[in-house]
């Protein structure tokens, strides 16, 4: 393994200017505050791109478990209510929303999910139309929107290599046992490393922030409480990692792993 203590002071460390031009990929409209919130509070004008935005054709009826849980109504316009939420919540961080049309898999079914392949495309599309500095995607955790925004994204990074690239907890998700090691591993054997970074700054000012950005989720807040006791959990630091090639010399570990 070569010498590599002149780069160790530098590992765990962002570069300058890399928080410059940030984009976050949400799954859905909420993702992005939830496991990124405090580090948008201490970085405005970060633009969140939520993939999964759209409205079905139809609502199904009778209404789906989570719309239930989050207080809907036969009726509503879901996602029109959730858009509202989003654009209170992302003004509240001093953040840009954009919103894609595709449609998340609780109104479609199993045949119809929109997968990876179906929104890698436009999402390259809107990343090189955004010119950012550094790009953040969740780690793509159970939730079938949550894989395919991960999935998604790394064809993209693979195309569009030029940003610094990150990954972020997936609120809730990250708590099931062993799933987050499962993804680390994974992208580690295909010469991704994760490698978590010192953010810094997360006061409690920060948080704050954050909190006063999801009280404005109110149909989300209530299924995720119902579901991931949010209140309990939202204590939990938020973490960064970055994805990149392994030092020079030490690819070995992947076959020793």
């Amino acid at each position: 393994m070569p010498d590599t203590a002149s780069d160790m002071r530098e590992w765990g460390l962002p570069r300058s200017g890399e928080f410059d031009r940030v984009v976050i990929l949400s799954p859905h409209l909420d993702d992005a505050v939830l496991g990124c919130g405090r580090f948008m509070a201490a970085h405005p004008g970060v633009t969140v791109v939520t993939v999964y935005a759209g409205a079905p054709d139809r609502y199904p009826g009778p209404m789906t478990p989570w719309d239930t849980k989050s207080g809907f109504r036969t009726g509503d316009d879901v996602l029109d209510a959730r858009r509202k939420e989003d654009a209170l919540a992302l003004g509240e961080l001093d953040a840009l929303p954009r919103w894609l049309d595709f449609v998340e898999h609780q109104y479609l079914d199993r045949s119809d999910w929109i997968g990876a392949s179906d929104t890698c495309d436009r999402l390259e599309s809107e990343l090189r139309a955004l010119d950012p500095t550094a790009v953040f995607l969740p780690f793509g955790l159970a939730n079938p929107d949550h894989v395919a925004t991960h999935e998604s994204a790394m064809f993209v990074r693979n195309r569009y290599p030029e940003p610094s690239w990150f990954v972020y907890e997936d609120f809730g998700y990250q708590h099931i046992p062993g799933l987050l090691a499962w993804r680390v591993s994974g992208l580690f054997r295909a010469g991704v490393w994760p490698t978590p970074v010192a953010l810094g700054g997360d006061s409690g000012a920060q948080d704050q922030r954050k909190r006063r950005a999801l009280a404005h989720y109110q149909s989300q807040c209530r299924a995720l409480e119902a579901e991931w006791q949010l209140a309990s959990k939202l204590v939990a630091p938020e973490q960064l990692w970055r994805l990149a090639d392994p030092p020079a010399g030490w690819e070995g570990l992947i076959d020793a792993a």
